[in-house]
């Protein structure tokens, strides 16, 4: 008989499926050694996540790389979409989502902040015109502020960061947090990470950034957090070699790849 901690475990399966920066690994023309590693772990799309919780299935950012992220993992199903914030990177495949209507039949609940919503309507404003060319994206976009809210019956707790100056979103989920892009989280906003078993945080790579966690700032920040595993995502070329990094943090912490997945 399986216990109802065991069942609680197998809530929330989590698929990385990009944790590269904003030009991804290799970048273009570049001949370091992660660039021309031939180790896939090295390979890393921009920054993204599919989660699937409680019948749900929610993808955190559509970057570039959303419609290979896809095809990649077989998604043919997808309930809403979350934006931590408006950089390119992490909207840019918006255009994508119009797969999904067409095979669901439906418009797709789409959550952000009122930044982000400017900026898809800036980038992507034949989607929201009020006569419509038939075939684009069609979304139900929902204004979402730094409170809890739901996606059904999913509730999805907002942790705010700062990306330098720039107001970013991270989530909670159940026991996992999924924060990107963020140089700075304030103790308030920490409590709400507190407690998580899976932290999965930015680290852009050795040396110190302007907007984002070093590796040594995301392992501090994941020390203090406490959570039972680490993963450090939405890094650079200049992180190191997947495998020599990895030998090299804290026994609970580790780099994330594409396609690694997580069972809660």
């Amino acid at each position: 008989m399986t216990s109802n901690i065991n069942v609680s475990l197998l809530e929330l399966k989590l698929t990385f499926l990009g944790t590269g920066t904003s030009q991804g690994v290799p970048i273009i023309g570049c001949k370091c050694l992660v660039c021309q590693s031939s180790n896939f772990k090295d390979k890393r799309l921009r920054s993204s996540v599919f989660i699937e919780v409680d019948g749900v299935n929610i993808v955190i950012d559509t970057g570039p790389d959303f419609r290979q992220q896809m095809l990649r993992e077989s998604i043919d199903k997808m309930d809403a979409v979350l934006f931590t914030h408006e950089h390119k990177d992490h909207m840019a495949g918006f255009d994508d989502i119009r797969a999904f209507n067409y095979i669901q039949q439906k418009a797709m609940d789409v959550y952000a902040d009122r930044f982000v919503k400017l900026a898809l309507q800036r980038d992507f404003y034949y989607a929201f015109e009020e006569n419509k060319y038939p075939g684009v994206p069609n979304v139900n976009l929902h204004l979402i502020k730094n409170d809890k809210f739901k996606i059904n019956d999913v509730e999805i707790i907002p942790v705010q960061g700062l990306h330098y100056m720039l107001p970013v979103f991270g989530f909670r989920i159940k026991d996992c947090t999924y924060l990107t892009d963020v140089n700075y989280v304030t103790t308030e906003e920490k409590e709400k990470i507190k407690g998580s078993k899976v932290l999965i945080v930015n680290a852009l790579r050795k040396s110190d950034h302007i907007s984002h966690f070093s590796l040594r700032q995301a392992i501090s920040f994941g020390e203090e957090i406490g959570a039972k595993s680490v993963y450090f995502t939405h890094m650079s070329h200049q992180i190191g070699l997947h495998n020599e990094v990895e030998n090299e943090l804290p026994h609970n912490m580790h780099l994330a790849y594409d396609g690694l997945q997580i069972n809660l």
